[in-house]
């Protein structure tokens, strides 16, 4: 939809690689070609295709000799799969005619690993990407737009499962419950979405060796509790290092360390960074042979009554997403350089859910404390984050103080920033 929106207005082809053997592939494009009336010299491609790719890219390269046109290589990586040298092919043809012609190619890929490889220094086209975009989830205000009818807390719910993917979200019936969509979505032998964990895991190739078993067997320790490195390293019995670091680099993956310390912090842990991933892990995955013998009803009603456990640290991530938002504008300051947890286990230990480090001193700025709770009374946290922030390395004289919870936020201090799911997941008035 992003592409097709993108090319409206334009002189366009739009082509969807499916892993076809060339000559088949060429015909398809050669159609495409024709269908949006762009004219290659002469030539019938309904009588003449394309003969290669280095015939397609040049008829396309003159087709655009005196006006712009735009043509889309969608799944390019499916392309490549029929025809390793593609990307070699497209470098040598985009060399010849860069410069002379006024065509625009732009290539696009479900396959993350596959299309970050061709911006790396040894790839066939490495250095002649004008522009690199990777296409992210939608934020969690964007949900007000995706599911109006619901209250910005069932939107907050929708999201911890979901996460911001658009197609997960068109299939979510706004009439019915939760637990309903759960059981039409997932709980049923023909749930849209009950097998949808193995699709993402079986659409990248995974470095790291360890067979091809070892990236849901990381994915699925985390899910379950095992979220420090040597915890998941006993849970699948190998080195899991070059597979964690690929799930990482896929966005499968977060490791999480405490915001003053940084990436590098030994004292990090990893979470599953996919909503829907992370909740068919923990509550699909486990019982899908069950759900198959007609269970589903019964898994779903044990599901939602562990619902509001999931629900804490999707919330949490919800609202550091705000709080970095508004840390943008400069709601805490012109020179917020970090906003994230934090937490110090070697004395008396201490968490604090967000917090933001401002200048060169990175000194802590803000100070939040989120809770999946209906209502909350502002007063004990507020004393609590008080007490808490003694353990920070630098604090500001005067931090800032955030409440947040579900729906309501009692007693709070004036100075107090309250954070509640209508400020996060939007006003229903507004929708």
């Amino acid at each position: 939809m992003l592409l097709a929106e993108f090319a409206q207005g334009r002189a366009a082809v739009h082509h969807i690689g499916a892993n076809r053997v060339v000559a088949d592939e060429l015909r398809v494009l050669s159609r495409a070609v024709t269908a949006a009336g762009v004219e290659v010299g002469l030539r019938d491609l309904d009588a003449r295709p394309f003969e290669d790719w280095t015939d397609a890219f040049e008829g396309l390269a003159q087709a655009a000799a005196n006006r712009p046109l735009l043509v889309v290589l969608d799944e390019f990586p499916e392309m490549m799969l029929a025809d390793p040298s593609l990307e070699s092919t497209l470098r040598a043809v985009w060399d010849r005619v860069r410069g002379r012609t006024q065509l625009q190619i732009l290539l696009c890929g479900s396959a993350v690993r596959t299309m970050e490889r061709m911006r790396q220094e040894r790839a066939p086209l490495y250095g002649r990407l004008d522009l690199a975009l990777h296409v992210h989830p939608f934020a969690p205000s964007d949900m007000r737009l995706l599911l109006p009818k619901l209250s910005p807390a069932d939107r907050a719910r929708v999201w911890g499962i979901t996460g911001g993917m658009p197609l997960y979200t068109s299939w979510w019936d706004q009439r019915q419950s939760i637990k309903a969509n759960l059981l039409r979505l997932v709980y049923s032998p023909s749930g849209l979405l009950k097998n949808e964990g193995d699709l993402l895991l079986a659409t990248e190739g995974y470095g790291g060796g360890g067979g091809a078993h070892l990236p849901g067997q990381i994915l699925r320790a985390v899910a379950r509790g095992r979220t420090k490195f040597n915890e998941i390293k006993d849970a699948v019995k190998t080195d899991p290092t070059r597979t964690i670091a690929s799930l990482t680099e896929l966005r499968l993956l977060e490791r999480v360390t405490p915001v003053t310390e940084g990436e590098a912090s030994r004292r990090g842990y990893y979470r599953v960074a996919d909503n829907f991933l992370g909740f068919w892990l923990r509550a699909v995955d486990p019982h899908r042979s069950q759900i198959e013998r007609g269970l589903g009803s019964t898994i779903a009603t044990a599901a939602m009554a562990e619902f509001d456990d999931l629900m804490g640290e999707r919330w949490e991530h919800a609202v550091r997403h705000h709080l970095r938002v508004l840390a943008a504008s400069g709601m805490f300051g012109d020179d917020v350089t970090a906003l994230g947890p934090y937490w110090n286990d070697r004395h008396a230990p201490v968490e604090i859910d967000a917090v933001a480090l401002a200048g060169r001193s990175r000194t802590a700025v803000m100070l939040g404390e989120v809770k999946w709770t209906r209502t909350v009374d502002a007063r004990r946290i507020e004393h609590s984050l008080v007490r808490k922030a003694a353990s920070l390395p630098k604090l500001s004289d005067a931090p800032r103080l955030v409440v947040a919870a579900r729906e309501r936020v009692a007693e709070a201090d004036p100075s107090t920033l309250v954070v509640t799911a209508t400020d996060v997941f939007g006003d229903p008035e507004i929708s």
